[in-house]
């Protein structure tokens, strides 16, 4: 039993320091996301060259976590894979202030493809050993607890480079953004530190979960079929942040008066702690639902998704500002639930010597249904902002009976 307790307390110190290292690369990306856009502009770039690149980085890092995830599963060098792709997701961020003219456009472009391919090569393989620690500590609670660490890092990225840009007042606009990307050089730095500290510490984090005594090979069983078409079609339904924060800062007509209004939560403070809102109400959400899996299964699937599925109904159909900020926190507690239960599930779904293999089918048919649902709601809002909305909520809706469906046949397949 003192053995038992000492594996445990190990296992959460290693969900802890490899929380660690999550939160100082989301510091680094997600501080460089913050400002990205406008950057490329300054470089350059056309609006729709932007769109166009920004979609294919996102569509080559998801799809291509399913051949990594295999990769993972076929050589067991999780630790490698996991180093290699950090490293290239980090160090592409600062790279960007190293861009420059008349093609830096095009470099910069490029440095986002292989910062998405970094996280391609890494996030299979992170996860799974994530999952062997997981397990001895609970699931949900486990991946509820690095959500919380990876959004303190979301969070302090962007405000990190507000308070360079607002103390570096010299040079132009161009070089306040090079600086900007310089310093996200240092949580990339530190992200690398901790991420040799933890492999140091932690050389086979494999060891926490029991391999089982015959190689498993992966199969496509029929519970896992549902849960993924289950998630598709919620990724599917829910959109990108970035649609919601072009709605509520956009002009609307006021169907009363037919004067045009501009949304009460446009101003230069609001945009940015909207976001950090929808952040802190996604990491509390994720731990909460993530506990609660650990106790009631797929239950707390079907709760969170009820509960954030008419996020659309509060954001784009109501007109005062609180119903907008309980949209948006609606919005938080499904993007919590996506970082935290619906991993989880997987880690429950998959044996351990495929599971890198399990995870790169999750993230790839979530990043590409995710994809094509934010782009049609995306074409549909321009055409019937009502129409988007259903189209949204009876998606996430429709995943609901998957799960459930799913639960019944791993519950049907566990009994003697």
């Amino acid at each position: 039993m003192r053995k038992n307790k000492n594996t445990i307390s190990q296992a959460m110190g290693f969900i802890l320091l490899f929380g660690l290292v999550s939160l100082f690369s989301d510091m680094t990306h997600e501080g460089a996301a913050s400002i990205r856009g406008t950057y490329f502009t300054l470089l350059g770039a056309s609006a729709g060259m932007i769109g166009f690149i920004s979609g294919l980085g996102e569509l080559i890092g998801y799809s291509m976590r399913y051949v990594f995830g295999k990769v993972a599963d076929k050589t067991q060098k999780y630790w490698t894979l996991t180093i290699v792709g950090y490293v290239l997701d980090v160090a592409a961020v600062p790279a960007l202030a190293l861009v420059g003219g008349d093609y830096g456009w095009f470099w910069a472009c490029a440095l986002l493809v292989i910062q998405r391919m970094g996280k391609a090569i890494k996030k299979p393989a992170k996860d799974t050993i994530m999952s062997f620690a997981a397990s001895q500590e609970g699931i949900g609670k486990s991946f509820g607890i690095q959500e919380v660490l990876d959004q303190i890092g979301a969070f302090a990225g962007p405000v990190l480079l507000y308070l360079v840009m607002l103390f570096k007042t010299e040079g132009t606009t161009f070089q306040i953004y090079s600086k900007c990307f310089a310093i996200l050089a240092i949580p990339g730095a530190i992200t690398l530190i901790l991420l040799l500290v933890t492999k140091h510490k932690f050389p086979n984090p494999e060891n926490f979960e029991p391999t089982p005594k015959e190689y498993v090979p992966f199969k496509l069983k029929k519970e896992f079929i549902l849960y993924i078409a289950g998630i598709s079609l919620f990724a599917f339904g829910f959109m990108d942040y970035s649609l919601v924060i072009m709605h509520v800062s956009r002009t609307y007509t006021d169907l009363a008066t037919g004067l045009a209004k501009t949304s009460s939560l446009v101003n230069t403070g609001t945009i940015p702690l909207l976001y950090a809102g929808a952040m802190l109400i996604d990491a509390i959400s994720a731990l909460l639902f993530g506990l609660l899996y650990d106790r009631k299964g797929v239950k707390a699937l079907v709760w969170s998704t009820i509960i954030s599925a008419p996020f659309s109904v509060f954001v784009f159909w109501g007109r005062s500002v609180p119903a907008v900020l309980f949209g948006v926190a609606l919005w938080g507690v499904g993007m919590g639930a996506q970082e935290s239960i619906l991993k989880a599930a997987v880690t429950s779904m998959v044996p351990k010597t495929s599971r890198a293999t399990g995870y790169g089918i999750f993230e790839f048919c979530f990043g590409i249904f995710w994809f094509l649902g934010s782009w049609l709601l995306g074409v549909l809002y321009d055409r019937s902002i009502p129409l988007m909305i259903v189209v949204s909520v009876v998606t996430q809706l429709a995943a609901i009976p998957l799960y459930m469906c799913s639960a019944k046949c791993r519950h049907e397949e566990m009994e003697p």
